[in-house]
Order: C-alpha cells, then structure tokens, then sequence
C-alpha cells in the first residue's frame, strides 16, 4: 500500500510529516513524493503565468520552486520515516531529479503517468535496475509496450501500475478490467494507481491482480 503525498505539503516539512503519520497511523507501507527541478520540469510557456498562491501573486515557475524539496528536506523526511519505521520513494519528473533520488537509496523508482512518453527518462531509469513502479495514465498502448520492452532489455523489475489520470476519477471511468487485460498481455506484475474519492476500487483492483495499491 502505497499513500502518494506528492507536493501536497505544499514546500511544508511540517505538513509533510502530518501526512507521512496518517499514512502509517492507516497502515500504508510506502508514503510516495515527488521530485522535480523546476527550471527543466516547467514547460516554457507555463513559467510567466501568474496565479495566486500562498505566497501572493506569482509566477507559475516561482511557485513550483516554492513547493520543491531539496536535499535538507528530504534528509528530514528520511529521517522521519526511519523514525516512525515507514519506507518512503518518490517519482522524479526529469532526469535531473532522479539522480538526486539516487542520494537516499530507496528500495523502489517510480515513473510518472507523465512521464511514460519521455523514452530519454524511461531508458535511464531502467538502466539503474532498481524495482520500478510504471504509471500508465495519459498514454497510448505503444508507450506501454515501449517500456516494457525497455526494461526487460535491462533487465529491471517493474510492475505496471494501471491509472486513470483524471483527479477525482468517477468510478464509471476507472476501467479496472485494464488490469486483467495488461496482465494477460504483458506477463508481468500489475498493480493500481487510483485517483478515485472511494476505496472500494482498490479492494476490486486487488481481486483483479492488482499486487500493489497507490492511493493519491
């Protein structure tokens, strides 16, 4: 069971914390972050936009460099968990920010939805061989196909995790028989992703075949 905190500390190690206790205090085994660098991760025409945020009106770029850990909040958050023995990952969202995750040398790499069509990132990430969760929202069956077969060629485990990149999914759109249906096809460990309010699709999700459970 995997509790996917993100960035919804908000750049708060405080409110990290209170998110890491509901996961264990829930029974979660995993709680999972997000690690991006802002300046690579941040397409160029969303950097000057302004929006309101905690810190007043600012640019998009500004406030995604707000909300990003770097090293002293992550020794923090390593720290903590160790402290209240409860394992933590992250997906990293340019190859930047994966090496960066290679400081702490968590048991597991995860590849976001968003990042399944980047074929630079995918390759670099199975060349690491470490056990790989692979999101599979917002792509086409060629891309799943595409990393599969990448990281059989490096001989990286994985399981691919079906998702449905919509926040909040309906539950009539969750399409859990993609579970049984890439389990068939690719041979390989399946888990699930779920963006949907309720918890009863993860108990379906794991009937299915579903090996590994992320809550967002």
């Amino acid at each position: 069971l995997i509790a996917e905190i993100g960035i919804n500390h908000n750049g708060s190690v405080k409110l990290a914390k209170r998110l890491i206790d509901l996961a264990k205090e829930n029974g979660f085994d995993y709680v999972k972050f997000q690690k991006r660098t802002p300046e690579i991760s941040t397409p160029e025409f969303q950097k000057e936009i302004m929006r309101e945020t905690p810190w007043g009106l600012i640019s998009y770029l500004d406030y995604k460099k707000k909300i990003e850990f770097g090293l002293k909040e992550f020794k923090i958050i390593d720290e903590y968990c160790k402290k209240i023995k409860i394992s933590w990952f992250a997906s990293a969202f340019d190859i930047d920010s994966q090496k960066f995750l290679k400081k702490f040398k968590n048991r597991y790499n995860k590849i976001a939805s968003a990042m399944i069509t980047n074929k630079e990132f995918i390759e670099f990430v199975a060349k690491e061989r470490k056990m790989t969760f692979i999101s599979t929202g917002m792509c086409e069956m060629k891309d799943i196909i595409f990393a599969v077969k990448t990281f059989k060629k490096n001989k990286c485990p994985f399981i691919l995790m079906h998702c449905v990149s919509t926040y909040p999914c309906k539950d009539e759109n969750l399409n859990l028989s993609m579970i049984y249906q890439l389990k068939n096809k690719f041979k390989c460990r399946i888990g699930y992703s779920g963006h949907e309010a309720t918890t009863s699709p993860s108990l379906i999700a794991w009937l299915l075949g579903a090996e590994a459970i992320e809550r967002h």
